[in-house]
């Protein structure tokens, strides 16, 4: 197989390209990104089946032709919101199964759309296989089979583990800052009471833990409370939720309300944060309660009563994971999959597909975090 990653040499792709730069299965291995120097550099550590390319992905001419040489695209670029669906589309006109870690609801809805022209070209594209999106959704799939029915699904995270990437070719403000800021502000969408319903992010939710209580989160704009509802007719309410102590809640506010008086810009805002993020004496007052760093709540019945089943990861990574880490890693071992034939499903997809062995993937990706024995964790009502 002939893979392409775009964004190759940023943060979240970098990490991509050294993870899957060994698998057998890849014949020739593509970095791509918008400095050939760059990509031409890191290639030349990667092995002798890698190659730097030059690629913009604002043309779509030039994009479109480079990706006729290919069978699959591993799309890193971000924010999504802005290049997403754009990629997708180009991909899918080129013949190529996708990949991404999509983390942005509004070009997630667009994307799926674009179903049938996958099936139709038996094409698989996997949407949001990263941390959250990605992890999250496997989390949620087991949590659901663990019920006779369900109506509620939360995916959550912990806003202040993932540690930032400190090697990118990326030039001018993060795009994982820029998504973030995008996701508190305005309006994002959830799934609620049936419909979907724009509200305002940051609002606090009172989740319901087994074993260990009652929760406040609050919500965020990712794309699982998009696509549970996609994939599953019965659920009811879908809601993506982050969690993080006072300080760092409190900080999120005050920009949220800053920007929407427009006495701060997004540009502004992403660059504090990024700033405040790599900050030492910050990080010592950022670290969280007792909830796990990612899980998800499903809610539904079993046996005829009303019960709620909770996963997460049971075991400690062995070593302190940067986001690259976090969200690379699930990309690259859907693709193992994908390229071992495991996957056999079509159409535009997320990761909580019934096409997709979640435990088998979800395994294979705490393995891959360091964890010595590592078990998913499992919390019920009952």
């Amino acid at each position: 197989m002939k893979v392409i990653i775009l964004g190759a040499c940023g943060g979240m792709g970098r990490h991509v390209a050294k993870t899957i730069s060994s698998f057998k299965e890849i014949d020739d291995l593509a970095i791509a990104d918008l400095s050939l120097k760059d990509s031409e550099s890191f290639a030349s550590q990667l092995g002798f089946h890698a190659k730097g390319v030059k690629v913009d992905i604002n043309d779509n001419e030039k994009l479109l032709r480079l990706l006729f040489n290919y069978d699959v695209v591993l799309n890193t670029v971000g924010p999504f919101f802005k290049f997403g669906y754009k990629v997708l589309k180009t991909s899918l006109e080129a013949n190529c199964h996708y990949m991404d870690i999509c983390d942005d609801w509004e070009p997630t809805e667009k994307m799926l759309e674009l179903n049938n022209i996958a099936k139709d070209k038996n094409l698989l594209a996997i949407l949001g296989l990263g941390a959250s999106p990605g992890i999250t959704n496997l989390l949620g799939k087991i949590a659901i089979n663990h019920l006779d029915k369900v109506h509620t699904i939360y995916t959550g995270w912990n806003l202040e583990e993932a540690q930032p990437e400190t090697i990118s070719s990326q030039k001018g403000v993060n795009a994982a800052m820029i998504h973030g800021i995008e996701q508190i502000t305005g309006k994002v969408k959830i799934f609620k009471d049936g419909k979907f319903k724009l509200v305002n992010p940051l609002k606090k939710q009172e989740v319901s833990y087994p074993n260990i209580g009652t929760y406040s989160a609050y919500i965020f704009g990712h794309p699982e409370a998009i696509t549970f509802p996609h994939h599953l007719k019965d659920i009811v309410n879908s809601v993506n939720l982050a969690h993080g102590n006072k300080s760092t809640m409190f900080v999120l506010r005050v920009i949220r309300k800053l920007i929407n008086l427009k006495i701060l810009t997004k540009n502004t805002a992403a660059r504090f944060l990024e700033w405040l993020e790599n900050q030492k004496d910050f990080q010592k007052y950022v670290h969280s309660n007792s909830l796990p760093d990612i899980y998800a709540v499903a809610i539904g019945s079993k046996n005829g009563n009303e019960e709620t089943v909770a996963v997460s990861l049971d075991g400690e990574p062995s070593r302190e994971l940067t986001m690259g880490e976090a969200t690379g890693y699930p990309l690259s071992l859907g693709l193992k999959m994908f390229l071992n034939n495991e996957i056999l499903e079509r159409g535009v997809i997320a990761p909580e597909s019934d096409g997709i062995d979640h435990k088998k993937l979800l395994m294979e990706i705490y393995k891959s975090f360091g964890i010595k024995d590592a078990k998913i964790k499992i919390d019920k009502s009952w």
